[in-house]
């Protein structure tokens, strides 16, 4: 006998995955755009009163500070810097740091926060915006501003560790220029962020790499090239005074 044909099994109808959204967030350099001058200075201040290291180290800091508001961020600036907060913490224990760090915000960044970049980070949150702090500072700097403000976290300069004491040797390279933009792209990949929908506020022309690559890039206190930069690209510009520093005392 023939064999019956047999029917054709219908296939059961599978669902596409479907990726999960992406979320939004918000950027903000540390130095000169969520506070006046410079975070590693001001970590210096306070290692001085600890009597961490001389008062002709002190004088050396001040006169870097000095140049910093008046000129700006540049990459020497931020390397000379950097190299002197690194020699200060060589050789003392992570605990030293830690609560280096809280009183480095308590005593001399809390006053020297610029209302409103602070204001418009947390209406970020309210917005349901993640904010990152990222930021060439050491990260225990960024991270303390980022706990005591109520942002998401922070992104910064990781200091070599070994045995439970600070090195002075960096783990990588200090997150600046090109390097804070990778630090920013492999978070926002991590944490599904769409950087065309996010915003970055920053107040040098180093962190073009950065501002560029987001969808609202917003110059604060904006050095010379970047103002020229901001002004032709058509960005919003926040400019702050001094004098606005009161509010927080």
């Amino acid at each position: 006998m023939p064999k019956t044909p047999s029917k054709p099994v219908a296939k059961r109808a599978t669902k596409a995955k479907v990726a999960p959204e992406k979320i939004e967030a918000a950027f903000f350099d540390v130095d000169n755009t969520i506070l006046r001058g410079s975070s590693s200075f001001l970590f210096g201040k306070a290692a001085f009163k600890r009597k961490f290291f001389s008062r002709k180290d002190f004088v050396n800091f001040a006169w870097h500070q000095a140049r910093f508001i008046a000129r700006g961020e540049t990459a020497k600036t931020m390397n000379e810097i950097k190299d002197r907060a690194l020699g200060l913490i060589a050789g003392h224990r992570v605990e030293e740091l830690s609560v280096l760090t809280d009183e480095v915000y308590d005593d001399y960044i809390s006053p020297k926060l610029w209302p409103e970049t602070v204001r418009i980070a947390q209406q970020h949150i309210k917005d349901g915006r993640e904010v990152w702090l990222i930021t060439a500072a050491p990260i225990e700097i960024a991270e303390v501003i980022a706990l005591r403000l109520g942002f998401t976290g922070g992104l910064g300069t990781i200091v070599e560790r070994k045995d439970g004491v600070l090195t002075g040797r960096l783990e990588g390279k200090p997150l600046h220029g090109k390097a804070k933009y990778k630090a920013m792209k492999h978070l926002a990949a991590e944490r599904n962020i769409s950087l065309k929908r996010s915003y970055a506020y920053s107040d040098s022309v180093n962190d073009l790499p950065m501002l560029t690559h987001v969808g609202h890039p917003v110059a604060i206190n904006p050095d010379k090239v970047l103002r020229t930069h901001a002004k032709a690209a058509g960005w919003k510009i926040l400019d702050f005074k001094k004098r606005e520093l009161r509010a927080n005392r």
